[in-house]
């Protein structure tokens, strides 16, 4: 007979806690996680183009703002680690708050609106595990995943730092004993009650309205700024403590304690004057399923925060920590493994003409799925594929590398890349490099990868070789091959699609003076090639309308696309972004302009642009424009 949850809820802690301190002993490797940085986003929402701040150098001195796609555990480690561009953040964060999914058995499913049609598509293998996956073996898997990540977060805080973690009657009291845990019973608080209403189909019970929201603290010096939430009295109350009623409908105080009415009342623990997210203000809604409203982020963050206070929140969903935060002068980091959130969140921020913000990612890594698999080793994996791709894997003792295979008939070599790296230049030259010397040398070589560098369009036509062929393992493979044994059947049914990768073109750039000082480029995106449907996460229906639209208007499929008209060759600096919704170029809603036209400084030598867009799925392609 298997533990009860609250015999086992000690092993859960103990193992969580050995799992992060295992974290923390790596933190000093020199293969410790790093953060790449995809885009520094400059906002320039408005149609006359560039961003027209002063743009500063990435380096430690300077702090960025920062938006982080991947594992939050993996974004935390580099947080604490930090890197040649920025300090470790151990102990500078003032206050964190969460959202973590609930284990709740949600459907987590994307509507991707489109011009003429909707397609849902299901999560991505990674955002599979971070959602419905982690509750395959119930709220045991959910306090697995949630230990070692509070463990890390203590971390971050500062001594004067709080967390408020927003959770439901799902795993809530269980997640209290966790956070007593590591935070101390001492520094608890607060169990803040949000209340909220609307309608509900259940007859059975009373209705659930409410979520908790636990605050703890790192110590006994915290920051509250009570009197930044202060609360007016209601006009009864003020009645009866001595105010009346003037004749021209104020309200005049006769007694002797003026001040501390005048100023109003702290907030109770039960907060039941904000709106839930089906009351949200149509202005606020970004199009997120449990987004929160701003009012909650807001009470939290003036209360336990200061100006130029670092905000985080680990489970970011549509951006509304960061989006309040930066309204209310303080620093932000957000991560989140879902793509469509990490999108929704970096447009949020540039409509509301936030500062300059770093977005980041830790890559696209089907890790967890690989570890959680019946693959022991990459050798193991990377021959399952190549036998899925119809080829043979070489055998041990022939000196070729373990992830390598071979179609004889057509002198072809297969190279697997590992699932927790991201495919790119280094990768495509050995594979070269492994074509042109082994056994004599061969014809071709097809690279296989499951994730790749956001500018690997680029890095193909560079090299230039058409005996170099790239494809992408489908994203849901690992998730389909729960064991080995499944590939014969995959084998058999021939439903493995390894795709190509998708890619962006533009019309050659036209630059002309403007004046004297300026000149005027016009860049027009001209085709959106994107991967096959047959490698996204979509049912045949979902497949076949992608299909009509990738044939009538692929443009259309991009979500967002962004301009660095003086491209380093290191840092994408987005200067100028389009976005869909935004309707300051255009009254489309569902398409972003093919067309930019941007005023920059003359320069009396050729420049480098490059443009960067993002589909409706999250995939991202990069093109480098030399303009004379």
């Amino acid at each position: 007979m298997s533990d009860s949850l609250v015999e086992e809820l000690p092993k859960i802690i103990k193992q969580g806690k050995r799992e992060a301190q295992r974290i923390l002993e790596g933190l000093s490797k020199s293969n410790r996680i790093t953060l790449q940085t995809n885009e520094l986003v400059l906002p320039s929402k408005d149609s006359s183009g560039l961003f027209r701040g002063q743009i500063k150098d990435i380096n430690s001195n300077e702090w960025f703002n920062r938006l982080i796609y991947g594992d939050n555990l993996l974004a935390m480690q580099a947080l604490l680690a930090g890197d040649n561009n920025s300090a470790s953040l151990r102990g500078k964060l003032d206050l964190i708050y969460i959202d973590p999914p609930y284990d709740s058995k949600a459907d987590y499913r994307t509507k991707v609106e489109l011009p003429d049609a909707n397609i849902v598509q299901k999560p991505t293998v990674i955002e599979q595990f971070a959602y419905s996956d982690t509750w395959k073996h119930g709220t045991a898997s959910y306090l697995r995943m949630m230990v070692p990540r509070l463990v890390l977060m203590r971390e971050l805080l500062s001594e004067k730092g709080s967390i408020y973690v927003h959770i439901d009657w799902h795993v809530g009291h269980y997640l209290k004993i966790i956070l007593d845990d590591i935070f101390g019973r001492d520094n608890f608080r607060n169990e803040i009650v949000w209340a909220y209403k609307g309608p509900s189909p259940v007859k059975s019970t009373f209705q659930k309205k409410h979520d908790v929201i636990f605050w703890y603290s790192k110590s006994n010096e915290y920051i509250f700024n009570y009197e930044d939430i202060l609360i007016p009295y209601d006009e009864a109350t003020l009645k009866r403590r001595g105010y009346s009623e003037t004749t021209k409908g104020g309200i005049q105080f006769t007694g002797k304690d003026i001040s501390e009415y005048e100023k109003g009342r702290i907030p109770n623990d039960w907060w039941d004057d904000i709106p839930s997210g089906g009351q949200i203000s149509r202005t606020e809604l970004v199009g997120y399923k449990t987004q929160k409203p701003q009012k909650l982020l807001n009470r939290i963050i003036k209360a336990s925060s200061n100006e130029g206070s670092i905000i985080a929140d680990f489970f970011a969903g549509s951006g509304t920590t960061g989006a309040v935060a930066g309204k209310l002068n303080r620093k932000w980091i957000m991560s989140d493994l879902g793509k469509p959130g990490c999108m929704i969140t970096r447009k949020r921020m540039v409509d509301q003409d936030s500062q300059p913000f770093l977005f980041q990612s830790i890559g696209d890594y089907q890790k967890e799925q690989y570890e959680k698999s019946e693959f022991r080793t990459i050798r193991d994996l990377a021959h399952v594929i190549i036998n899925l791709y119809g080829a043979m894997p070489f055998p041990a003792n022939e000196g070729a590398p373990a992830n390598a295979g071979y179609l004889k008939q057509s002198r072809t070599l297969i190279v697997v890349d590992s699932p927790s790296k991201m495919t790119g230049y280094n990768t495509l030259k050995r594979a070269q490099e492994f074509r042109n010397s082994y056994a004599g040398g061969w014809k071709k070589v097809v690279v296989l990868g499951w994730n790749f560098v956001s500018n690997i369009g680029e890095i193909i036509t560079s090299l230039n070789d058409k005996n170099l062929e790239v494809l992408v393992i489908p994203a849901d493979l690992l998730d389909i091959l729960k064991t080995k044994a499944k590939y014969k059947k995959l084998i058999q049914s021939g439903k493995v699609r390894f795709s190509s990768l998708q890619y962006l073109t533009v019309k050659p750039i036209l630059r002309a003076e403007y004046d004297k000082n300026k000149d005027k480029l016009i860049i027009e995106m001209e085709n959106y090639v994107l991967l096959s449907p047959d490698a996204l996460p979509l049912d045949d229906k979902n497949k076949a309308m992608l299909e009509k639209v990738i044939t009538e208007d692929p443009l259309s499929l991009i979500e967002y696309w962004s301009i660095d008209p003086d491209y380093d060759g290191e840092v994408f600096r987005s200067k100028w972004q389009d976005y869909r919704q935004n309707i300051a170029n255009d009254n489309d809603p569902f398409r972003v302009v093919r067309k930019a036209e941007l005023i920059v400084p003359k320069e009396n030598r050729k420049r480098n642009v490059c443009i960067k867009a993002v589909d409706v799925f999250g995939f991202e392609s990069a093109t480098v424009v030399e303009v004379e």
